[in-house]
């Protein structure tokens, strides 16, 4: 039975992790056979956005409180995470990846990835771990794994994949219920709400990600 990190960056797709997205990889995982932990950075949200309105809200919010929502409260702070304890780790997407993890929704390729998540990430890449990445998130990847010259895909934005490269990684277009597979550098991505037009479209998505990811296992 396969170990897979969760990643998470706080509870809706305007200033967390989507939680389609989250929930769907969660739920391919176990579909699959797989066991699974999710971690989020113990920190201040960047912002707390009103969902009905779009508009930033007068208050805060903790990432790692926020994102025990969606995983029923079995969340860890990102520092116990031990890549050693588990084969594979999984960043879905949401705005939180952009804002919380980095700052990228800001500064674009200059941003600055929080120490915790480029620790996460960086040492499952160095330990062979696979990693998955949704959505807007495999821009972070790109930001720290981006020197490794990885494949990876964010749909087919192409402002977006532009930055992608410009951090050193190479973009491949893809559709929303796709993958792009990097067998040599094990790591799976794969567009979601980049692209998706409704939940299933998540749902294919996710499990064939897992399922990428489970093969390269």
């Amino acid at each position: 039975m396969k170990k897979f990190a969760v990643i998470l960056s706080g509870c809706g797709r305007a200033d967390g992790s989507e939680i389609h997205e989250a929930t769907c990889a969660l739920l391919a995982i176990d579909r699959l056979g797989g066991t699974y932990q999710c971690f989020a950075p113990d920190m201040p949200q960047a912002a707390v956005i009103n969902i009905l309105t779009g508009e930033k809200m007068p208050e805060t919010r903790n990432v790692l409180t926020e994102s025990a929502r969606i995983c029923r409260g079995d969340a860890k702070d990102i520092k116990e995470y031990n890549p050693a304890d588990f084969d594979a780790i999984i960043f879905p997407g949401g705005f939180g990846a952009v804002t919380n993890w980095c700052d990228f929704a800001a500064k674009g390729v200059d941003c600055h990835v929080e120490p915790e998540i480029r620790r996460a990430a960086w040492d499952s890449y160095k330990q062979g771990l696979v990693i998955g990445a949704m959505c807007i998130a495999p821009v972070v990847m790109a930001k720290i794994l981006g020197g490794e010259g990885v494949h990876l895909t964010i749909g087919t934005d192409k402002a977006t994949a532009a930055a992608v490269e410009q951090m050193g990684a190479v973009h491949e277009n893809r559709a929303s219920t796709e993958v792009c597979v990097d067998e040599k550098h094990r790591l799976v991505t794969t567009p979601a709400y980049m692209l998706a037009t409704s939940v299933k479209e998540v749902a294919a998505g996710a499990e064939e990600m897992v399922k990428a990811m489970l093969k390269l296992l």
